[in-house]
């Protein structure tokens, strides 16, 4: 069994007992996450899927960790004109734990 789910912008295919990284989420860690943004659901009976979202269904999960990707550098270069733009971004994520899916 799993499900799409959306959050953050971002689509994910999640199952039972997986770990998923997230865009950050305001939960503490150990803390309990509900995500009730489901697209589809797909299980022994079928698939079902929302228009956009499943009616009733969700995905519980526990939360791991806070923490931050790895460093991404961005460049900016102009040539012949002395441009030079060197900055670093940690993107913060949030660690999750998929306990359970209901449909």
């Amino acid at each position: 069994m799993y499900a799409i789910i959306k959050t953050g912008g971002k689509q994910y295919r999640v199952e039972e007992g997986q770990i998923v990284k997230v865009e950050k989420l305001p939960v503490a860690e150990n803390g309990t996450v509900e995500f009730t943004k489901v697209l589809s659901v797909v299980d022994d009976d079928g698939a079902k899927f929302g228009r956009p979202y499943l009616e009733g269904a969700k995905v519980i999960g526990k939360v791991i960790e806070q923490d931050k990707d790895k460093k991404v550098i961005v460049f900016k270069y102009k040539p012949k004109k002395r441009y030079r733009r060197k900055i670093g971004h940690r993107q913060p994520y949030t660690k999750v734990l998929v306990e359970k899916i209901e449909a």
